[in-house]
């Protein structure tokens, strides 16, 4: 697997000087050739921000979110007989590959964008700087959440160590950067910046407000118990902001046949299927948005999922074949990969989010934590195409519960809460993670993240575990450093095995999780 070095200056993250009309114009080049960057002008930066979107996005998703997020979030569970991470091996080459595919070809043209439009810069831009920073926000939230330390504040340094910034550090500058955006964009509300370059917004300086107010709350709730006060200032100030509240605000990135949806490239792969967990949640409460996430197996008929972390020879087995499980809905298949938007960060979570800041005791706009809760269930529905008002207060005031499987293994059901709010505090915050782990399908990441966060959903124990230091009932707290950096940032790696607060393996806590 190709290797790439840190060490890069943004001087070298540039594209030459051209004129571009659309997102469309050399789009292709940027989103397959990862050459960096040199210069931008004005012209530039529009394509170079559409680049640096889809490839923040996208950048090495099979072997960052497939086959590691999606698994540890059990939205789905792993069917390729030779593929060990569903047992929560660490694979290195797919964690290389995902480490590699993130600064070797996503930040380059991110920083172009945030040298040449920065104050001073050559195409010195106030509102796109602003949007640019949202953006890298929301580029290493992720990675910081899959590896703890990473490189962030050193990246394009131009010296041949690259240190690591603390994960609380990052967090910190993440609400910074998201605080003076929003206060950025102030003059350019009502306007419109980057116009079709803008692969999510289309360049609505009004949404992008809301999308950075939303991702504060979200970085806000991960370090409530780490930081509650940090956490309550931050979370009250995005709200009061303005969040996403509708599905008009809902985000996301417009996919082209040159910039495809990966999720629906990769089931043609035939490597995972609907897990069990979801399979046990989604029939006990007769979930509508089952179908629009998945498909009857194909020589069933039926709706089936499948325990996570079968050994290699227990996925040989007839009855853990591709054909006798439920496979992503036919919009999320291949020959949609090219129409099949590809989903960022949507409204019905920041309903959820509000309803844990009540549950938390945050001022979250004055509303009740169950209001919040059924407001999350409808956003999420709708924008799942599910606009049946009675269907859905139906849904929401169900006692129905999560259902035992009939597998191979009698898996019971994975916990005993209704959709209908509890007068149980207790359980009403297993409610409204249970409904946001729903609601943000298929972002495993973000998922994963936030199970480690709370413990919700109660989701089953691995078949097999080959960890060796997380055991089947276990939880992956991060995924270990990659060698590709033992071997061209040595000294730089050390210092991010020094902030981490532990062993460098997949059991140690991040630092909003201690």
């Amino acid at each position: 697997m190709k290797k790439f070095k840190l060490y890069l200056t943004t001087g070298l993250f540039v594209v030459t000087a051209m004129g571009i009309s659309s997102c469309t114009d050399k789009f292709e080049e940027y989103n397959t050739n990862p050459t960096k960057l040199t210069e931008l002008d004005a012209s530039g930066v529009g394509n170079a921000f559409a680049a640096a979107q889809y490839r923040g996005t996208t950048a090495s998703w099979q072997t960052f979110q497939s086959l590691f997020g999606d698994l540890q979030a059990q939205y789905f569970a792993n069917i390729a007989q030779n593929f060990p991470s569903d047992r929560n091996v660490m694979v290195g080459n797919w964690l290389n590959g995902a480490w590699s595919g993130f600064y070797g070809s996503a930040i380059p043209p991110l920083l172009g964008v945030l040298d040449n439009t920065k104050p001073g810069g050559k195409a010195e831009n106030a509102g796109v700087y602003a949007i640019a920073n949202i953006w890298k926000v929301r580029m290493f939230l992720p990675r910081t959440d899959y590896w703890g330390p990473i490189p962030y504040s050193q990246v394009g340094n131009g010296l041949k160590q690259v240190d690591y910034d603390a994960q609380d550090v990052i967090y910190k500058d993440f609400l910074a950067l998201l605080t003076k955006a929003v206060a950025d964009l102030q003059p350019y509300k009502g306007k419109n910046l980057l116009g079709n370059n803008d692969q999510i917004y289309a360049g609505n300086v009004d949404n992008w407000i809301r999308f950075a107010n939303t991702l504060r709350l979200r970085i806000a709730m991960r370090i409530s118990g780490v930081e509650p006060a940090l956490a309550k200032t931050n979370a009250e100030a995005a709200v009061a902001g303005g969040v996403l509240e509708t599905n008009a605000h809902d985000a996301f990135l417009k996919v082209t046949a040159n910039s495809i949806n990966t999720l629906n490239q990769a089931t043609a792969w035939n490597e995972f299927r609907m897990s069990a967990a979801m399979e046990s949640v989604l029939k006990g409460y007769s979930d509508p948005r089952m179908s629009k996430f998945f498909a009857p197996a194909a020589s069933t008929g039926e709706y089936r999922g499948l325990r996570n972390g079968y050994s290699q020879v227990e996925l040989g087995l007839a009855a853990n074949q591709n054909t006798k499980l439920s496979n992503v809905n036919d919009n999320f298949l291949p020959a949609n990969q090219a129409n099949q938007p590809f989903g960022i960060i949507m409204a019905a979570e920041a309903w959820f989010l509000r309803a844990e800041g009540v549950l938390k005791g945050w001022n979250m706009g004055g509303g009740t934590a169950q209001a919040y809760y059924e407001a999350g269930i409808n956003a999420s529905m709708r924008q799942w195409g599910i606009t049946d008002a009675a269907a859905i207060a139906a849904y929401t005031a169900s006692a129905s519960t999560p259902v035992a499987l009939t597998d191979a293994v009698n898996s019971p059901a994975l916990t005993d809460i209704p959709v209908k709010w509890s007068a149980d505090p207790a359980k009403q915050m297993e409610q409204v993670i249970t409904q946001k782990w729903l609601a943000l399908w298929p972002d495993g990441l973000e998922a994963w993240a936030e199970y480690r966060r709370t413990g919700f959903p109660k989701l089953y124990p691995r078949i097999n575990s080959e960890s060796l230091v997380v055991p089947a009932n276990g939880v992956v707290r991060r995924t270990p450093y990659v060698v590709g950096e033992s071997q061209t940032n040595p000294k730089g790696l050390a210092t991010g095995v020094a902030k981490l607060g532990g062993a460098d393996n997949e059991a140690t806590r991040l630092w909003w999780n201690k």
